[in-house]
């Protein structure tokens, strides 16, 4: 049997990333809804709402977990999306991803750890630990 990717896939699979990555919500959202799958991941572990909070962009991240998306998904690293949205200062992305149902509390380092590390009191109210 030949273990050797489709181009054709590979292809679509790095377009779908870049359109998380650019926060283009009404594209990823009609390959989601088309059969991408939207817990889609790269070789390094990060999803598809990884990549859009880590880029900020609060309304792909929603959009993406209103199709079913783990808001706690961790990458090869260990880290949440949530952390990520900490480590980077989008609060928007924060807010979405706890309407999403993240915990605060999961990955390695936690978005809690991440905030307390870089002095994001204001990130830490949001998770009730401030």
């Amino acid at each position: 049997m030949d273990e050797t990717p489709d181009p054709e896939v590979v292809g679509l699979a790095a377009r779908i990333f870049a359109l998380a990555r650019r926060g283009e919500t009404d594209a990823l959202a009609a390959h989601v809804d088309a059969g991408a799958p939207v817990n889609l991941a790269n070789d390094r572990g990060d999803s598809l709402v990884m990549l859009a909070a880590y880029h900020g962009h609060a309304a792909t991240v929603a959009a993406l977990l209103a199709r079913g998306a783990d808001p706690d998904a961790v990458n090869d690293r260990g880290q949440t999306p949530l952390a990520g949205a900490v480590f980077k200062g989008e609060e928007a992305v924060v807010c979405a991803l706890l309407a999403g149902g993240a915990d605060p509390e999961a990955g390695t380092p936690s978005a809690v750890d991440t905030a307390r590390m870089f002095g994001k009191a204001d990130l830490l109210e949001l998770f009730g630990t401030g």
